[in-house]
């Protein structure tokens, strides 16, 4: 499943939402060697309850537009494990 993500770095915490179609993700880490990358990866994967394994940015690796890929998971069981995050 392929989501659009929007990254927004060096914030004051860790969080994730929905922004209309868009899931936004706010990350304390830096946006330098990839360091937010990782971050989001680790925030996904532990937010869905999934191995980072399953987890892959697919385009815009050096954007805050980010296109990543999410195996294992339907789109009804994303909202789902989201919600139950919060």
């Amino acid at each position: 499943m392929l989501i659009s993500v929007r990254v927004i770095p060096r914030s004051t915490r860790n969080q994730l939402e929905w922004d209309g179609e868009v899931l936004k993700a706010r990350l304390t880490a830096p946006p330098v060697d990839g360091a937010a990358n990782q971050a989001l990866i680790a925030l996904l994967a532990d937010q869905l309850a999934l191995p980072r394994r399953a987890i892959s940015i697919v385009r815009g690796t050096t954007s805050r537009k980010k296109v990543v890929n999410i195996e294992q998971l339907t789109p009804a069981e994303l909202e789902q494990r989201l919600a139950q995050a919060r």
